[in-house]
């Protein structure tokens, strides 16, 4: 019996062609930069000349892994140093976001750069969202003119659907919401992402990602109030989004009412012990006194329950200073909406004749004293 193992079989003379795989060239960070902006410089400012550019090189260099670099690259000119600064040592080039010219229709043009590089190469949506993230929060580092762009940009890319609402949430860094940065750049942003679309589309966008109810945000803790926000984007030429924010805070203030009185109402609480002061603090001019009103006539009737109870909460906002005599008479007069319109007006007729006694009775007292 042989003992020794038995050689396996061998081919000799034979050769083997092996598949090669089409690999894409592998370079560390500044080799990478140095491919991009050679081809940059190569293209000049023609921007559909940088869009072809952009779209072959993605077959030989690797986009995947240095995504960031090549987004730094197309919006700064070079690779980006913590904090939003260029190094001294690093290649540069002028075709890029922050050299371009400062208008709207320029950042538009760039806009389509990288529309048509990320609808190419879909896996950069993720890293080029993490890039804007990023940037935003290193606007102190870039100049004034830089971050306009950068917002005008961001406006537009927003528009398109390139970007989601999402990254806004950068512009909420403390150091940034103090020193008045997020406020000034959320002006050119919007202003940009308005023009695109209506103020309709931008508030929809900003549902989505839950942040309709946050723009106050973008001011200091001391600041955050309705009348400071409409007074700084009104003057800066956007009343539509002033105005998108004061209706979501009346908004707001309903549905804080309907919910206190549901809750009081399922407890038999007395009217007497309704949130009045949470209500006065919406209520400091006439004007949204009338609105409360509105709103109080609406809710009354959209529920039942509630429709014999509207004069008596009238009168109790009344009572307590929520409510004052002029805007309720201005209701009752020509102000009202439809719905419920004859039973309520019916309800508040004897409590309006005694407020407009009492009014005359006031007057009469100080015509009497001069």
């Amino acid at each position: 019996m042989n003992n020794q193992k038995q050689q396996k079989p061998t081919l000799s003379g034979q050769r083997f062609k092996t598949r090669k795989r089409d690999e894409k060239e592998r370079f560390d960070p500044t080799q990478f930069q140095d491919c991009i902006i050679q081809g940059l410089t190569e293209t000049g400012t023609d921007l559909e000349a940088v869009a072809k550019f952009l779209d072959a090189s993605g077959a030989k260099l690797d986009y995947r892994r240095y995504a960031e670099t090549l987004f730094d690259i197309l919006v700064a000119g070079g690779m980006l140093a913590p904090g939003g600064t260029l190094a001294d040592d690093m290649m540069r080039t002028d075709v890029c976001v922050f050299a371009a010219q400062e208008d709207l229709e320029t950042m538009q043009a760039f806009a389509q750069v990288f529309n048509k590089l990320i609808r190419r190469y879909k896996y950069l949506e993720k890293g080029f969202e993490d890039e804007v993230k990023k940037l935003l929060l290193f606007l102190k580092g870039f100049s004034e003119s830089e971050r306009n762009k950068l917002a005008m940009l961001t406006g537009v890319l927003l528009a398109n659907g390139t970007l989601n609402a999402s990254i806004l949430n950068s512009l909420y860094n403390e150091n940034l919401v103090k020193e008045g940065v997020s406020a000034a750049f959320a002006v050119k942003l919007f202003k940009s992402w308005i023009n695109e679309k209506d103020i309709n589309a931008v508030a929809a966008s900003l549902r989505k990602v839950s942040m309709d109810n946050r723009l106050m945000e973008l001011f200091p803790a001391n600041k955050q109030s309705v009348e400071h926000f409409t007074k700084y984007f009104t003057e800066a030429g956007l009343k539509e989004l002033s105005e998108y924010v004061r209706n979501q805070q009346t908004i707001g203030a309903r549905k804080e009412l309907q919910k206190e009185l549901q809750e009081q109402m399922s407890r038999g609480d007395p009217f007497k012990d309704q949130y009045s002061p949470l209500l006065a603090a919406f209520t400091t001019q006439g004007q949204s006194e009338l609105t409360l009103l509105l709103k109080i006539q609406e809710y009354c009737y959209d529920n039942i329950h509630f429709m014999k109870a509207f004069q008596k909460i009238v009168v109790l906002f009344y009572k307590a200073e929520v409510l004052s005599e002029e805007p309720i008479l201005k209701w009752y007069k020509d102000a009202h909406v439809a719905k419920g319109k004859s039973v309520f007006l019916e309800q508040m007729k004897k409590f309006v004749e005694w407020l407009k006694n009492a009014e005359e009775e006031s007057e009469s007292e100080a015509e009497e004293g001069d």
